[in-house]
């Protein structure tokens, strides 16, 4: 679904996208993306930012739980990029965009929310509704919840989630930048550069108790990150 108040803009959009194969439904508003959405489900929404009435990112907080998103905005600066990457939509763009740039965008997600729904956690044989242990945290795949060691939920971004869990399922190993950015992000890696940085920041912070620092993400100069713990898989 794209959801764009320009009429132009989300016309050409919308039948270039059926041109390539996709059944793909064009709205002008937040309230009209609702409306669609509970009348049939969506495999991907395609959501412009500045809109009259509600805009973007206060729709985007409502769909946590729904579709994945990608971004469209006339503001295409860093900040603005990481806060809605921070709110949970999949990828961004800044208009005016190229429609095979958007259509490869759109696949890539798609192919990226395919294996996350997968039985099979991608690239490690785990099960999704398996947990996975370290130094007393746990990390719940199918509920995406991490608790502490006292056992309190941690709140997660999305993107931090998806950072935490390429690092746990390639424990001890030195992953590179361009690794965790394929990892948490697909493979559209330089539009998520200072993105993860961000992630990366939040993350360590949020993985220390008491207020110490347990380097759980040790920085190996030159090469990259490692999370240094045992995983144990529950």
């Amino acid at each position: 679904m794209i959801v764009d108040d320009d009429e132009e803009i989300r016309e050409l959009v919308n039948a270039f996208l059926r041109q390539h194969g996709f059944d793909a439904d064009a709205v002008a508003n937040v309230g009209e993306m609702r409306a669609a959405l509970a009348e049939n489900p969506y495999d991907l929404i395609v959501l412009d930012v500045m809109m009259p009435g509600e805009d973007g990112l206060s729709a985007l907080r409502s769909l946590r739980d729904g579709p994945p998103v990608i971004m469209l905005s006339a503001i295409g600066g860093d900040i603005d990029r990481i806060v809605g990457l921070e709110m949970g939509a999949q990828d961004y763009l800044a208009k005016p965009c190229n429609p095979r740039e958007l259509l490869a965008r759109i696949r890539t997600v798609l192919r990226r929310h395919e294996g996350l729904q997968s039985p099979d956690v991608q690239g490690s044989g785990l099960s999704a509704s398996e947990a996975l242990t370290f130094e007393g945290w746990r990390l719940e795949l199918l509920g995406r919840t991490l608790r502490d060691p006292d056992g309190v939920i941690v709140n997660l971004t999305d993107g931090e989630f998806r950072l935490l869990r390429a690092f746990v399922e390639r424990p001890q190993r030195v992953l590179s930048r361009d690794q965790l950015l394929d990892s948490a992000r697909g493979a559209d890696t330089e539009s998520y550069d200072r993105a993860v940085d961000v992630q990366l920041s939040r993350l360590r912070r949020k993985l220390r108790v008491n207020g110490a620092d347990s380097e759980l993400i040790r920085t190996i100069r030159n090469e990259g990150y490692m999370f240094t713990p045992r995983v144990r898989r529950v």
